[in-house]
């Protein structure tokens, strides 16, 4: 399977889309399955269900500062190319999607207000473009990563 099709699974077995994009590149980034999930469980629901940056954007950031990222505070080339490498990933999502933003990405799906997840049913997939977004973003990072 590759990483779009695991991103995919992932979601349909009912990890949240930054935790999908995230667990889908563990062989890359060897990061064992549980802890990706709690790495990347904060950043479900547009971070912590408040629509905000979608997780599958988010996830995506975390691949990319995992195998791309700078550690060297000092160095300011290696901050500014892996900043352009984030920005381009976001750019190329929001192009194919209309947005980065979990809220702009759900409108016109009916959506509980609150705090609490929604369950996870047959109709919760079917109305959520959710896993389409958590592969196209594995896509994205693959021909990123590629490159």
């Amino acid at each position: 399977m590759n990483h779009s099709e695991l991103a995919g699974e992932y979601f349909s077995k009912g990890y949240n889309c930054a935790q999908s994009v995230l667990m889908a590149f563990s062989d890359l980034t060897g990061l064992e399955p549980e802890l990706a999930a709690k790495l990347a469980s904060s950043f479900g629901g547009g971070l912590g269900r408040m629509r905000e940056v979608c997780g599958a954007v988010s996830g995506g950031a975390m691949v990319l500062g995992i195998l791309k990222g700078y550690s060297d505070p000092e160095n300011s080339e290696d901050k500014s190319r892996h900043y352009r490498l984030v920005q381009d990933f976001a750019e190329t999502f929001k192009a194919e999607n209309g947005s980065i933003i979990c809220r702009e990405l759900l409108s016109g799906v009916k959506v509980r207000e609150g705090r609490e997840p929604e369950e996870r049913t047959a109709d919760y997939y079917k109305k959520r473009p959710c896993r389409e977004l958590v592969m196209r973003s594995a896509q994205i990072l693959d021909s990123i990563l590629l490159d």
